[in-house]
Order: C-alpha cells, then sequence, then structure tokens
C-alpha cells in the first residue's frame, strides 16, 4: 500500500535521503525546509522557517488541506548554534526549531499513524532547565541541544498518553551518521562536528533503523530506539510527570503567539 509521508529537514542528510527511498517505491513525499533547490524532484516541497512558531501554524493548514491523509510523519530538522539566537516571536532558537517544531507538527497534523521524532532519546533526567526553559542564563549550544532532546522525549510520552490510541510515537536515536549537521559553529566546535561526520555511517546505512520503524511500526503507543536497540521507556528518563509539566508550559508559549 502506498504511503504519504511528510518530512521535516527532508531537504538535507538523512531526511533527504528518507525522500529519495520513498518516492524511489512511488510514494508521496512531502518534505519541509528552506531551500526548494535542494528538494528532490517528485516531491511536494513546502518552504518553511520551522523555528517560527506562525510558520508550523502555515504549514500544518497547508498540508491538512492538501493530504488529508498523512501516514507517516518523520522529525528530522534541526540546527546548532553556538551562540544564543532568538526567533522574531521572542523565543530561543534550538527550543523552538528541535523541539516547539516537532511538538506543533505532532499535534497538529490529520493524526499520523507512525510519528518518528529523530532526537537522541534516552538521554538522563535533570536536562530540562525549568526555571530557564529558554537559556537566558548561560546559554551555550549543547545545553540548548541536550534540552531540546529531552523536551522531545517528553513529548513522546505526554503524545502517547492523549493520542496514542491512535498513533505510534517512535523516538529515534540514529547513532553517528556522517550528515549534513547543520548549524552556525564556533572554530572548536565546527572541528568536532567534521571529525564525526569522517567517523559517522554513511547516510544511507544511518537511515535503516529510521525506515525499518516506518515499515513496521511497534504496536506500542510510545517506543525508543538507539538505531535497532530498543530503550526502555519504562524509567525515570521517561517520567509522565515532567511530560505533563512540560506539556503545560509549551502550551503557554504557544499560547501568547
Amino acid at each position: 500500500m502506498k504511503k504519504t509521508l511528510v518530512i521535516t529537514g527532508g531537504t538535507d542528510g538523512m531526511g533527504k535521503a528518507l525522500a529519495r527511498t520513498y518516492l524511489d517505491r512511488g510514494d508521496t513525499v512531502v518534505v519541509v525546509g528552506r531551500d526548494g533547490a535542494k528538494a528532490l524532484p517528485g516531491a511536494t516541497f513546502i518552504r518553511a522557517d520551522l523555528s517560527l512558531i506562525s510558520e508550523n501554524r502555515r504549514v500544518i493548514k497547508e498540508v491538512n488541506a492538501g493530504f488529508p491523509v498523512v501516514d507517516v510523519l518523520v522529525l528530522c530538522a534541526r540546527f546548532f548554534r553556538t551562540n544564543r539566537f532568538v526567533t522574531g516571536e521572542g523565543v530561543e532558537g534550538t527550543f523552538a526549531l528541535d523541539y516547539l517544531s516537532r511538538f506543533l507538527l505532532s499535534y497538529g497534523l490529520h493524526e499520523p499513524g507512525v510519528i518518528v521524532n529523530v532526537s537522541g532519546p534516552g538521554q538522563p533526567t535533570g536536562l530540562v532547565q525549568w526555571d530557564d526553559l529558554m537559556l537566558e542564563r548561560g546559554y551555550d549550544g549543547m545545553t540548548a541541544q541536550f534540552q531540546a532532546g529531552k523536551a522531545n522525549d517528553l513529548l513522546g510520552v505526554g503524545f502517547a498518553a492523549r493520542r496514542g490510541d491512535r498513533s505510534k510515537y517512535v523516538l529515534m536515536h540514529p547513532g553517528g551518521v556522517s550528515t549534513s549537521v547543520a548549524g552556525e559553529y564556533d572554530a572548536a566546535t565546527a572541528a568536532h562536528v567534521e571529525a564525526l561526520k569522517r567517523h559517522g555511517l554513511p547516510v544511507e546505512e544511518g537511515i535503516k533503523p529510521i525506515v525499518a520503524r516506518i515499515d513496521e511500526p511497534p504496536a506500542e503507543p510510545l517506543s525508543a530506539f538507539m538505531r535497532e536497540r530498543r530503550i526502555s521507556v519504562d524509567t525515570p528518563a521517561f517520567d509522565a510527570g515532567a511530560a505533563d509539566r512540560l506539556h503545560e508550559l509549551t502550551m503557554e508559549v504557544i499560547g501568547t503567539n
């Protein structure tokens, strides 16, 4: 059976490789990104800056109007920032793109059968700075990335509790992959990223666990993987109370924009 997939970050790296895989199968692929010149022929391209809440809402309306059934949503868009950046809507940039966008699209699209959130699950607790979600004090790029990653764990927990009877939520850590790793880096971080690229898996190999979860979704409402290896979601890292707390705070952030 042919699928309709929506892929954010689908013009580079793993997102683009996933788009190619499913286009080659004859599926319908909608790619959301900033540069239409990078979109694969045959994909439907939606231009958007997903760090903006308003842009996510526009994308949701456009996809829901044009594609009444979305079988799979794949969330790949990320951007590393060494220096703190605040969007025009007043939201710290990494939190906005790496987490808020995933939250909005997960809840906003017409109930995808499978949502694969490529986010690096299973990080320890304590990474969400509850009293400073926008990292106004002591920002650094890795802190922002880790906080967004943990927020996505909690997004999965909360989504499964609210929508798990209709959509399967899969948190995926693809491991070290030689992908584009978009970002604005200082010299030291840039050198580290280049080293990771040299030793990472080729992109076509890196996407295999994602393809496997799309093609054969787990039965559970929420699952998490480090490549092919399951990560238990019955640990403090996936705390339901923390998930509810973050959900409430997130609704406050998006409600003011």
